[in-house]
């Protein structure tokens, strides 16, 4: 059985935490930033984590677990 190949678009987007959660950034911050606030600019600049409904996907894409 041949090695499981980790998708080369995910391993850019998703980072994984020390606690084994699956860290993303957030969207909407790449153009057409003058219409939005400071306020919300700065937020999205943060990292959230990955929902539980694409936890499967992703760590599927990562090939993190079985």
């Amino acid at each position: 059985m041949p090695k499981m190949k980790t998708n080369s678009s995910a391993k850019k987007r998703f980072s994984l935490t020390g606690t084994g959660k699956i860290a993303r950034k957030n969207a909407y911050k790449s153009h057409i930033l003058t219409k939005m606030s400071t306020k919300r600019k700065r937020n999205l600049g943060h990292t959230s984590m990955v929902s539980d409904a694409d936890m499967g996907n992703v760590k599927r894409m990562l090939c993190i677990g079985k």
